[in-house]
């Protein structure tokens, strides 16, 4: 299975290239797809009619980099005998035919690239020793010239990989010359100094250097320990990787920076404060003292205020927040302790649950195959879920005090157009409603459906397939999950996908169109976030480029880059701005714009707040959850449970805390002085919002958590994967 997040030891990708635009037509998308899809006859037509076998896509990858990744071995001989490039890299991930072969073991391919020259045997040597595969090793191995650095690197890699003797047997039977390493002593209150953690937001990577046995040990993420042998005071070569070191810096005897040089590249960890995170390696939480539960006590509540509805993703304006709704603090799943009911659902849905009044509203796609397929956790698989089987697309109405179905509907039954991402589903979208409809978003189908609040069918739109995914290779199909939103008499939907991109609006009258904007947009996975200003109104959007229009009509207004590649996040509103984030290469931001802007309002390198964007942060922004903007602070939580905190008024960084290990994809909620984080595994951690963080309770649902939680007039909804539970002030039998 092909992987995105290459685990070798302390290698690092940094991804500078920039993002070069190749104006590619028809012909040239039609061969990469007959590329992906082993098509030979089409790709030898095209070349006929003039197309070059070397023609690269907007990333600069060529026909050769998709049928190595496919496995396509005749094609590759093809492709090569007539000329193909065999070490182009792309601009994304800088990655080379050969290693996008070596991810999937492809071998044949592998062992003809490099017959043929290609460059890359370390790569291959190293993904042979990591898969066990002992015919890519010696691919590897019969390269004359082979870089001894790249054996010894491998030698200690394979004494991690179980049942790995023969490969290893193969490694030490190469001739190569072992470099001596003259030791330099370091005074010992100078290699104390040098302990700690650090962190490289841009890419996503921490390390932690520690002491054993007198000697420094270097450990990055999810990468095994390195033994330092000093070379100066302040810099170390790792003992077991050639070509590896790590140098310290700082000021006034303050170690602030460590910095890993390898492969003439030199990438910065700036050192991580006493109040900041854990380290990235922890895959643990946090012990329950470190966070003080035992000790903390919730804040004074607030007093019940009038029933506020949750209308839709996130509630109101997205915003997360529902103080004055009686939200609990703990709650007992196995013993019933504040579980007011809890209402089994089948199918699949990351859909989040909405509230009106008594109503509980939540969708579900059914896989007629029974396909349950589904992995959470931290890993960089783009593979879709094959199931091509007939699904039943339902919308419930459930009673918000009991759990009782009201009523189903059956939006539709048939073959979704897309395929869906192992950690997703095909119902991701949550419905919205005004309180006289409901309605909701199958993307997959290109369903917009509407409903009144009984159940009566209104109108059904449609709006297309939504086939969203990765943006590299367009087989890898995710779907979408964009959550439609209703402003005044219109329904918006953001339809980001692979080609057309567009934002539209229809009647909620009747469903018919109202207005349609394209978008040069890359798929994504946000929903738009209505402002309702003094001066006008502005409808905010996620993108590659973010954007704001006039909801109304669906005008431009303003534009702002750069920004992720991939963006999941929601623009959320407060104290008077736009928050916007995204954690995906090249770039994570996090902006807080203010309204009124014009044209592009980029800025300036360099620059980080105009009179468009009240501050920013190019670094920091989050992957999948939307940041909560509460009591003057706005919270990020990314993928891993890193909370950090930041001033919300200025962009000022108040504090970081892990929150706790596994992953994180619902996105954080607030009430009455507390935070709410749900995590895939089932855990809802509740902590006290301000500039300190004050674990009070980690409630376990025993089940997987993928939707973001509602809360209204007592009753907090949480969606798992398999039921829908009312959770409050009371306690039934379980």
């Amino acid at each position: 299975m092909m992987r995105l997040r290459i685990r070798l030891v302390l290698t690092i990708v940094v991804l500078l290239a920039s993002l070069a635009i190749v104006a590619a037509g028809p012909p040239e998308e039609a061969f990469w797809d007959a590329a992906r899809a082993g098509d030979l006859d089409k790709m030898k037509q095209l070349v006929t009619e003039g197309v070059d076998v070397n023609a690269p896509t907007r990333y600069q990858a060529t026909a050769l980099s998709f049928a190595c990744d496919k496995g396509h071995l005749e094609v590759v001989k093809y492709l090569v005998e007539n000329g193909a490039d065999l070490n182009p890299k792309d601009s994304f991930y800088e990655f080379t035919p050969i290693g996008w072969a070596s991810f999937n073991e492809h071998v044949e391919i592998i062992e003809l690239l490099l017959e043929k020259g290609a460059e890359g045997a370390d790569l291959v040597l190293s993904m042979g020793v990591r898969n066990n595969n002992s015919r890519m090793v010696a691919a590897a191995l019969k390269v004359e010239g082979l870089d001894s650095a790249a054996v010894l690197q491998a030698r200690q890699q394979v004494k991690s990989v179980d049942d790995s003797a023969e490969i290893a047997a193969m490694l030490e039977a190469v001739e190569i010359e072992v470099p001596e390493t003259t030791a330099v002593a370091v005074a010992p209150e100078l290699l104390a100094s040098y302990v700690g953690n650090y962190n490289n937001e841009q890419i996503g990577l921490a390390l932690e250097i520690r002491l054993e046995d007198g000697n420094l040990v270097a450990q990055a993420t999810g990468q095994p320990s390195l033994g330092l042998t000093a070379v100066s005071d302040a810099r170390f070569d790792a003992t077991e990787v050639p070509n590896l070191s790590i140098s310290f810096s700082g000021r006034g005897g303050l170690i602030e920076s460590a910095t890993v040089h390898q492969g003439g590249q030199d990438l910065p960890f700036p050192r991580v404060t006493e109040t900041a995170e854990a380290p990235e390696a922890q895959e643990t939480a946090p012990a329950a003292e470190e966070l003080k539960t035992e000790t903390a006590a919730a804040p004074e509540p607030i007093a019940r205020g009038p029933q506020q509805n949750w209308p839709t993703f996130r509630g109101v304006q997205a915003s997360g927040i529902a103080d004055g709704q009686g939200a609990p603090t703990t709650w007992d799943v196995t013993s019933g302790e504040n579980i007011l009911w809890k209402t089994p659902i089948p199918g699949l849905a990351n859909a989040s649950p909405i509230v009106w009044g008594d109503q509980v509203f939540i969708t579900t796609a059914i896989s007629g195959a029974n396909d349950d397929t589904f992995r959470t956790g931290l890993y960089g698989d783009v593979d879709s879920v094959d199931d091509e089987s007939e699904h039943t697309f339902k919308l419930y109405a459930l009673q918000r005090t009991t759990g009782k179905i009201e009523w189903e509907r059956t939006v539709a039954t048939r073959v979704p157009g897309a395929k869906r991402h192992l950690k997703s589903t095909q119902a991701n979208s949550t419905p919205v409603t005004d309180g006289k409809r409901v309605c909701a978003l199958f993307g997959t189908i290109g369903k917009l459906a509407c409903y009144d609040m009984k159940g009566k069918s209104l109108w059904g739109a449609d709006v297309g397939i939504l086939d969203a995914g990765w943006f590299y290779d367009k087989t890898y199909q995710w779907g979408h999950a964009s959550s439609p939103v209703i402003y005044k008499n219109l329904i918006i939907v953001q339809a980001d996908v692979y080609k057309d991109s567009f934002i539209g609006a229809w009647n909620l009258k009747d469903g018919s169109p109202a207005w349609r904007t394209s978008r040069d947009e890359l798929p994504t996975w946000g929903s738009p976030t209505i402002y309702r200003g003094k001066d006008r109104d502005e409808l905010i959007t996620n993108g590659t480029s973010i954007r704001g229009y006039d909801p109304a009509s669906g005008k431009i207004l303003w534009t702002l880059a750069p920004n992720s590649e991939v963006t999941v996040a929601t623009p959320i509103i407060a104290n008077d701005l736009f928050y916007v984030t995204a954690g995906y290469p090249p770039v994570r931001p996090i902006y807080a714009i203010r309204p009124g802007g014009n044209g592009d309002i980029s800025l300036a390198d360099e620059i980080s707040s105009s009179d468009a964007i009240a501050w920013s942060h190019d670094s920091g922004g989050t992957y999948m959850p939307t940041p909560i903007a509460y009591d003057g602070h706005l919270y990020t939580c990314a993928n891993d449970g890193r909370l950090t905190a930041y001033n919300a008024t200025d962009g000022e960084r108040v504090y970081r805390q892990r929150i706790g290990g596994g992953s994180f994809t619902a996105s954080p909620i607030a009430a009455d002085g507390k935070l709410y984080f749900t995590s895939e595994e089932g855990d809802i951690v509740v902590a006290t919002a301000g500039s300190t963080y004050t674990e009070l309770a980690r409630n376990e649902m025993n089940e997987i958590c993928m939707a973001t939680p509602a809360i209204s007039d007592g009753v907090m909804v949480v969606r798992t994967l398999g039921h829908v539970f009312g959770i409050g002030e009371a306690s039934v039998d379980p």
